[in-house]
């Protein structure tokens, strides 16, 4: 059964980090523009262990934090 669209979605999305300028939208979480492969790792890592949040890595590079 799909989702109705009337119910929220049951994630969050708490940041994205991206070597793209871009690619940073303007939104309800946190966009953070890393300068290496390196630093994005990094930042992400210590946000989703200060947030207890899981994370993504996206096919581009970027890697997204989010909550369930």
């Amino acid at each position: 059964m799909g989702r109705e669209s009337t119910m929220k979605p049951n994630y969050e999305i708490i940041a994205y980090i991206t070597m793209e300028k871009t690619r940073l939208l303007t939104s309800n979480c946190l966009a953070l523009l890393a300068d290496s492969e390196d630093s994005a790792k990094e930042m992400t890592v210590d946000i989703a262990k200060a947030m207890k949040a899981d994370v993504v890595k996206l096919k581009n590079g970027d890697y997204m934090i989010i909550k369930i």
